[in-house]
C-alpha cells in the first residue's frame, strides 16, 4: 500500500502545484479585460469546467504517448487549472478598485499594479477556497485508478482481491479513508497556517 500512497502523493503535489500557476494565469487573464487574453481563458475555463474529470482522464490515457500516471497527472492538472483560474479572478474581483487608482497616480503601471498591490491582497482571500480545491485534488487522484495507477485505492483493491472476508474488507478501507483523512487535515493545516501567515503580512 505504501507504493499506492506514492503515487497519490506524487499525482497530488504535481497537480497542485503546477494548476496553481496555470490557473493564476487564467485567472489574470480571463480579469484583465484585454479582448484576446480574456476570450481565450473565457474559453479553456468554460470547456475543462463542463467536462467530467474522470471523462479527461481516460481521454489523455489513450490519445497522449505517455505513461498513464503522466496522463493523469497532466488531465488533472488541466482541470484544477480552469477551477483555479475562476478562484483566482474571484479573488481580484474582491479587491477594492481604489487600489487601481492609488497605484495609477503613484505612476504604476497596469502589471506592476497586479504584481506588487493587487495580486498579493487578493491571494488571501483566495487562499481558504484554494485549499478547499487542493483537498478535493488529493481525494479526485482515486479517478486515475481507471487507467491502470494503481495509487492508493487501487491498490487497496488490489489487497481486498487477495484477502476477501468482511473484517479484511473493513480494515483496508478504513485504512485507506484514514490515510486520505490525515492527508486532507494536513493540507487544510498548511492552508490556515498561510491565512493567517498573510494576514499578519499584510496588517
Amino acid at each position: 500500500m505504501l507504493d499506492g500512497l506514492l503515487i497519490t502523493l506524487r499525482i497530488s503535489a504535481l497537480t497542485i502545484v503546477f494548476s496553481f500557476f496555470l490557473g493564476t494565469l487564467l485567472g489574470v487573464m480571463r480579469y484583465s479585460g484585454h479582448w484576446l487574453f480574456a476570450r481565450i481563458a473565457a474559453v479553456y475555463i468554460e470547456s475543462f469546467r463542463a467536462s467530467p474529470l474522470i471523462l479527461l482522464i481516460l481521454l489523455f490515457r489513450f490519445t497522449m504517448p505517455m505513461k498513464p500516471v503522466d496522463s493523469g497527472t497532466l488531465a488533472m492538472t488541466l482541470f484544477t487549472a480552469a477551477i483555479v483560474g475562476e478562484i483566482v479572478r474571484g479573488g481580484l474581483n474582491s479587491v477594492d478598485k481604489g487600489q487601481w487608482e492609488a497605484a495609477r497616480s503613484q505612476g504604476f503601471t497596469w502589471w506592476q499594479t497586479m504584481q506588487h498591490i493587487v495580486l498579493p491582497q487578493a491571494l488571501r482571500k483566495m487562499i481558504p477556497p484554494l485549499t478547499g480545491q487542493f483537498i478535493t485534488v488529493v481525494k479526485d487522484t482515486s479517478y486515475v485508478w481507471v487507467t491502470g495507477v494503481q495509487e492508493l485505492t487501487g491498490k487497496g483493491v488490489i489487497i481486498l482481491g487477495k484477502h476477501g472476508s468482511t473484517v479484511q474488507f473493513f480494515a483496508i478501507f478504513g485504512t485507506i479513508g484514514l490515510i486520505y483523512y490525515v492527508l486532507c487535515l494536513t493540507i487544510n493545516r498548511i492552508g490556515l497556517w498561510q491565512e493567517r501567515r498573510m494576514s499578519w503580512l499584510t496588517h
